[in-house]
């Protein structure tokens, strides 16, 4: 079964099951991937009917589904890595601070999370990958569909997105369309582009403000609006989630994720946040930066370590320490410690996660929230 196939089975699944946001959020991406402007003119009238009206909307996007079923997609394959960075390093003449060495390759399709403490080196790194600062030494190079000839080739495929954005001026759907005419998009399919990756978005009801007029998260969307519309094979985020609440995090990180991994046009998707545990959960990768070098890490999506590694919980607990500690004597505990605010319980090689779980359930022991972080840069942060 084809990629595009599974996900219309999976988008199917959503509203049998009456998850209708998500659902819809998935059916715009099928959409999208099928590059038809009647498609896409049927899910803009659509998203545009459900703003009104809520009866009737999953019988429609069942419709919807169906057309979408019947025009044949063709899938990408992205053999290669967009990106591939050897032993990057970044010296700077006064102050101890440097970078590297620094190595990674991403495919498209592919999401690298960037994750550290403030300081050390996550926007240098980025900077970097988007060439707007040179590396004192190591290599960079870029593998793009079309190979780049000079500075203006290379921002068409690349994009760097900090975390401050410039201000636009006039209509902010005026400037989406005008981004569309600077890459000779024809008439007749600019407005049709422009509408349905403001309704991807969820801008729907803020198509026709102007930029003051909205908040600092809706302004990021708007700012990724403009650069998916470009199409680009490598998209850098510095810190996407700053200003955003942490329902708004999880859902721009699920959109960043999904149209990332499209079908005919995936893209190669870094970015950086401090947010650990949610950009961990939509991550192929995570690079730890500590004083500007890469820890090694596990893969986030393994979601346990493996039986040889050590156990590490974090658990936030309002019961005394020592009542803590007497509910862990049964357990291989190596150490208990505590940072002022959560315990970090560091297990012997071989003690398993439900282990903990099962004991603390039996013990009289407060617990406001446990979780394994054998897996999570989080342990990092807390060593």
């Amino acid at each position: 079964m084809g990629k595009t196939q599974t996900r219309i089975l999976e988008t199917a699944a959503f509203f049998t099951n009456n998850d209708t946001v998500p659902g819809f959020r998935k059916l715009m991406d099928l959409a999208m991937d099928t590059q038809d402007m009647a498609i896409y003119r049927e899910t803009i009238a659509l998203a545009d009917w459900n703003e009104q009206h809520s009866e009737l909307f999953i019988q429609k996007c069942r419709q919807l589904l169906e057309m979408i079923s019947r025009i044949p997609v063709a899938e990408y394959e992205a053999p290669a890595p967009v990106v591939v960075a050897e032993d990057i390093r970044k010296n700077y003449g006064r102050g101890n601070f440097a970078l590297g060495p620094v190595s990674l390759s991403i495919r498209k399709g592919e999401v690298y999370g960037l994750v550290g403490e403030n300081g050390n080196g996550k926007t240098t790194l980025l900077r970097i990958l988007a060439k707007d600062l040179s590396c004192s030494s190591g290599s960079l190079r870029f593998h793009f569909r079309n190979q780049a000839r000079n500075t203006y080739d290379l921002r068409t495929q690349l994009v760097y997105i900090p975390q401050r954005t410039q201000r636009w001026y006039g209509s902010l759907k005026d400037n989406l369309k005008l981004v569309l005419t600077a890459y000779g998009v024809p008439a007749s399919e600019n407005e049709t582009r422009v509408l349905m990756m403001i309704a991807r978005l969820g801008l729907w009801k803020y198509r026709h403000l102007k930029w003051q007029e909205l908040s600092s998260g809706y302004k990021m969307r708007f700012e990724l609006a403009r650069t998916l519309l470009r199409k680009p094979e490598l998209l850098l985020l510095d810190e996407p989630l700053a200003n955003l609440d942490i329902v708004a995090q999880q859902v721009i990180l699920e959109d960043l994720k999904s149209i990332a991994d499209s079908v005919n046009h995936p893209i190669a998707l870094i970015l950086s946040s401090q947010q650990l545990y949610e950009v961990e959960k939509i991550s192929d990768r995570v690079i730890f930066l500590r004083n500007g070098v890469p820890v090694e890490t596990q893969d986030p999506g393994a979601g346990v370590a493996p039986a040889a590694a050590a156990l590490v919980v974090e658990m936030d607990c309002n019961s005394p320490r020592a009542e803590l500690q007497a509910a862990l004597e049964g357990l291989p505990l190596d150490r208990l410690l505590y940072n002022g605010g959560v315990y970090i319980a560091y297990f012997k090689p071989g003690t398993s996660f439900l282990s903990v779980l099962e004991v603390l359930g039996k013990s009289q022991c407060r617990l406001v929230y446990i979780r394994d972080i054998s897996s999570s840069t989080r342990r990092l942060f807390m060593s």
